[in-house]
């Protein structure tokens, strides 16, 4: 017998297409399909790419799957409550920010942001977009205390100085590099920042490794960076 001809893709029914695809559709709920993508971000501790998503053995699903029930990959992201990590807008960041702040009952800070990595944007991306995170917390309408704006610059310079030495500094360090630029705060500033109690400069280490961290560099636990 002689097999018929294979049907054109114009000449398939729209009708009969749209009910074929509204019950592979039903072969996952929007529910399941959303717990999927947490599920995979909590896995990963970022909110997965497609590329990612495809990846993950226990998603168990396509991510083509994914854009048939919410029309676009970032649509299923956000109503799963992950935040597109490529294409989040100035607005959306702030939004963001404005909505842990009223989780938390108080002004968000960059350790806050960490801890929710996976459903809420990076610190680093919140720096690179504003230039700061204080400027990016002053333009969702928090109020930021000085001494946290003065905290956020000694961090900025002591991450761009930590990449220049390749390792977490020192207070020498610090003292030689205020030497070469004035603009720098003072080692003593910096000092004061953490009442000068014993341990403030390492404490101010850590935070800056917490930037740098942030920021995807490797700090190793002798304080090497790379």
């Amino acid at each position: 017998m002689a097999r018929k001809p294979f049907r054109a893709v114009a000449d398939i029914d729209p009708q009969a297409l749209a009910a074929f695809r509204s019950g592979i559709r039903r072969r996952y709920t929007d529910a399941q399909i959303l717990e999927a993508l947490r599920a995979s971000a909590e896995r990963l501790g970022r909110s997965p790419t497609m590329k990612e998503f495809a990846g993950d053995p226990e998603a168990a699903m396509h991510p083509q799957t994914v854009i048939e029930h919410f029309g676009t990959w970032n649509a299923a992201k956000r109503a799963a409550g992950l935040l597109p990590r490529r294409f989040a807008t100035r607005e959306e960041l702030v939004e963001q920010l404005r909505l842990l702040g009223e989780e938390l009952g108080r002004t968000p800070t960059a350790l806050d942001i960490r801890a929710r990595r996976g459903s809420m944007p990076s610190a680093s991306l919140y720096w690179h977009t504003f230039g700061s995170l204080t400027t990016a917390l002053r333009e969702a309408g928090f109020d930021v205390a000085v001494g946290e704006e003065r905290l956020e610059r000694a961090l900025s310079q002591g991450a761009a100085l930590a990449r220049e030495l390749t390792r977490l500094p020192r207070f020498g360090d610090w003292q030689e590099a205020r030497r070469r630029d004035p603009a720098m705060l003072t080692e003593w500033q910096v000092y004061r920042l953490f009442e000068a109690r014993r341990g403030a400069w390492a404490t101010f280490q850590y935070l800056v490794r917490e930037r740098l961290l942030d920021e995807g560099a490797r700090v190793d636990a002798d304080g090497s960076v790379s």
